[in-house]
């Protein structure tokens, strides 16, 4: 517990991923992760419907993926900015919605370590995250209860805890792979200034995928489809491919699986895992290419090599990098945590913290930004690009058009995100129409994009024959979400039930042991199966001691069982 008695509010910073989240704080001029009620940093991702309607998010969570797959739901943040809506136990929760779930554990944790309450952090985000994403995460904090800062890139965060680390002057690509992002920035060290040149993407593209290949893979050698396996074993199957993905660098991995009706088994080495994961590697590779060419440099151009992200734990992604650069990464910072203290290094100089003042971050829009225009008569749809992919953001830009016809009285002004010539084939982001007065001959108009430090756009129109200007500024509502949706949202949130944070130990062992015994198999499964009893009997007992000393000795037999 810190003292509760801090004279400013607490500058945090929160990496919101896929598959883990933490939250940090900048205290004594430096980052520090804030631990969860398990003592640890790192919360899973995960939200779970409890049988008693309540909530649980974080470990607890995830070891139900495999014991209640129908109440518990991970990698949400993949479908952040669409309508999809997952269920728990006949609840429905938009991804927004679960990601506050999240934050709000989060949020609790940061509360609790301070000892006092927290209002507002920095958020990381993929880099190549849309607009609309970016405002969906903003909604999420708000649902949270915590007031967005601003949003910072996940490979920017990085590279800002990077430079306080590496007092040097140097090019840097940020390699960044979650588990459902994938990231690549491009940036230089001069310090106090760390410029980003060039940032891309792909928001389809990580751990996740690796994980879903295997299963495909091994599925197919079973003769099977996921549609013939029931939810419960096919989240049992999922756990033990996440596994045996994760030690695959200790040699060949055997897999046991009691499911469809039979005792089956596969095997795995490295060079069987390359093969099957040979699209992923060289969907990796385009990104990379993409962002080293809008930068202007080649692989031997750069000086470091920063990985960030679970996922590059890898030996094949680590393979890959060192093979395409002719060089090992850096390694000596944990990919997992970097993300984190960099947004609260940012959150600190936001704040002008004494200790990081002189830190100077500049960022770039990491896609092209423009309007729906006509070329000639009979071509419509077509992108004309106002903002440029990998322009120095903040930035405000402007392009002149003329309308179509001489009588015209209106003109519709439609803006999309995208590196296709085609509208249909870009992201929508809004549309607003703007009054004309017919004349004699076209008009012309200048539109102008003004892009801010958080990723949202302002637009500008402005007909050069009257004078007249068009302020439009895109709502920063999610799109499609009226008041009353996102009213909805803050009413649904507000009446769930919260496992108390306090119990958390308690529960997330329970969950565990329950996967565990469905995981193993004879004399192993008995002997869990007696585990579960004798705790549910100390709990019952009510005696704290008691039972953290139960808690302590359960938990580290798991741990020797792997399991």
């Amino acid at each position: 517990m810190q003292d509760a008695n801090l004279a400013r509010p607490a500058l945090l910073g929160i990496d919101l991923g896929t598959t883990n989240s933490l939250i940090a704080v900048w205290q004594d001029g430096q980052a520090k992760l804030i631990p969860n009620a398990l003592g640890d940093a790192l919360t899973p991702s995960v939200v779970s419907l409890d049988e008693d309607d309540s909530i649980l998010v974080g470990k607890a969570a995830r070891a139900r993926l495999t014991t209640h797959p129908e109440r518990t739901v991970a990698a949400f943040k993949r479908f952040m900015g669409s309508d999809k809506q997952f269920e728990l136990g006949g609840r429905h929760f938009s991804p927004e919605e679960l990601s506050a779930l999240v934050i709000g554990s989060l949020k609790q944790d940061a509360e609790a370590w301070l000892g006092h309450a927290v209002h507002e952090a920095v958020i990381s985000v993929p880099a190549y995250f849309s607009d609309e994403q970016r405002k969906r995460t903003l909604f999420a904090a708000e649902l949270a209860g915590l007031k967005v800062s601003r949003l910072i890139n996940e490979p920017t965060a990085a590279a800002m805890a990077y430079g306080l680390h590496e007092q040097k002057f140097e090019r840097t690509l940020i390699f960044d792979l979650g588990g459902g992002t994938f990231d690549v920035t491009v940036l230089e060290y001069a310090l106090p200034l760390i410029e980003v040149h060039a940032s891309t993407g792909d928001n389809f593209l990580g751990g996740e995928d690796f994980t879903a290949a295997l299963l495909q893979a091994c599925l197919k050698d079973w003769q099977l489809t996921p549609q013939m396996i029931d939810g419960q074993s096919l989240g049992s199957l999922v756990d033990a491919l996440e596994q045996l993905k994760c030690k695959l660098g200790e040699g060949t991995q055997h897999l046991s699986w009691n499911g469809a009706g039979d005792l089956r088994e596969w095997s795995l080495d490295e060079a069987a895992a390359l093969k099957i994961w040979e699209p992923l590697l060289a969907r990796l590779r385009a990104p990379i290419e993409q962002a080293l060419r809008d930068a202007r440099l080649k692989p031997r151009d750069l000086d470091s090599l920063v990985m960030v992200g679970g996922a590059t734990r890898m030996p094949a992604v680590q393979q890959m990098v060192a093979t395409l650069f002719g060089r090992l990464p850096y390694r000596h910072l944990d990919p997992d945590t970097i993300v984190a203290l960099g947004a609260a290094a940012q959150a600190a100089c936001k704040a002008r913290d004494n200790a990081i003042e002189e830190l100077i971050l500049t960022d770039v829009c990491p896609y092209t930004l423009g309007i729906s225009t006509n070329r000639g008569e009979d071509v419509s749809g077509a992108f004309s690009p106002i903002i440029e992919r990998n322009t120095v953001i903040p930035t405000s830009r402007v392009q002149r058009f003329q309308t179509t016809h001489p009588q015209q009285s209106l003109i519709r002004i439609a803006i999309y995100q995208g590196e296709r010539p085609w509208v249909r084939d870009n992201i929508f982001i809004d549309a607003f129409d703007v009054t004309l007065t017919p004349s004699e001959q076209s008009q012309a108009l200048d539109v102008r994009f003004s892009y801010d430090i958080n990723g949202l756009l302002e637009v500008d129109v402005t007909l050069l024959a009257s004078g007249e200007r068009h302020s439009h500024s895109i709502d920063r509502s999610p799109t499609g979400l009226d008041a009353q949706s996102r009213q909805s949202s803050h009413e649904r949130l507000s009446a769930l039930k919260i496992h108390p944070r306090d119990a958390l130990p308690n529960r997330t062992l329970l969950a565990r042991l329950e996967r565990a015994w469905t995981q193993s198999l004879g004399d192993e499964r008995e002997q869990i199966a007696s585990w579960l009893d004798a705790f549910t009997a100390v709990l019952g007992g009510q005696q704290s001691v008691e039972i953290a000393g139960h808690r302590s000795q359960l938990n580290k037999a798991l741990d020797e069982l792997r399991l």
